[in-house]
């Protein structure tokens, strides 16, 4: 890395947290971002300073867009979007529409993702195999991980607002969500 870095964020995706990295040479006029400490776009000698540069994060490719604006004088600021929102308000939608779980499995950190409309299961940054089935209160939802049985329960929580509550449960025993 250069003494050019100006940004650096962490992005939550389904398939992991991401670390991208943004430097912009002012005087020079270069842009080079960095996804998961790999190259994914160089640019030198650009003349025009301010802009945007869109690229791909992570598996699904998720879209992802800075933007170099001129505040004052030769002073800029530097904002993501990541599928044309801003990151807060990406994250803050994110926070609805998936339930995430970490722990520890065999000595191995697991980082367990529910996307709730589709009811896909992501763990470490592979889409698992489940089967689901209905059951008496909801529907459970299994896969497994190395040698141990894990499940999903939905179960309406009977209050409107709160919705649908996920549970994870590995080996029969509950997992508590993880807040990101």
């Amino acid at each position: 890395m250069s003494g050019d870095l100006v940004g650096v964020w962490e992005v939550a995706l389904s398939d992991g947290v991401h670390r991208i990295e943004f430097e912009h040479g002012t005087t020079t006029g270069k842009r080079v971002i960095h996804v998961d400490g790999k190259e994914v776009i160089r640019r030198d000698w650009m003349f025009k300073l301010v802009g945007k540069e869109t690229f791909n994060v992570g598996s699904v490719e998720t879209k992802a867009t800075i933007n170099i604006d001129a505040v004052s004088g030769f002073a800029y600021e530097y904002t993501l979007d990541i599928n044309g929102k801003s990151l807060k308000t990406y994250m803050e939608n994110r926070c609805r529409v998936t339930s995430t779980w970490v722990l520890n499995l065999d000595g191995i950190d697991c980082r367990i993702v529910l996307e709730k409309d589709t009811m896909d299961i992501w763990c470490n940054g592979q889409k698992m195999e489940t089967a689901g089935e209905f059951v008496e209160d909801g529907t459970e939802t299994h896969f497994t991980l190395g040698d141990h049985d894990c499940c999903i329960k939905a179960v309406s929580s009977g209050k409107r607002r709160d919705g649908i509550i996920h549970t994870l449960l590995v080996d029969n025993t509950e997992i508590s969500e993880s807040t990101e």
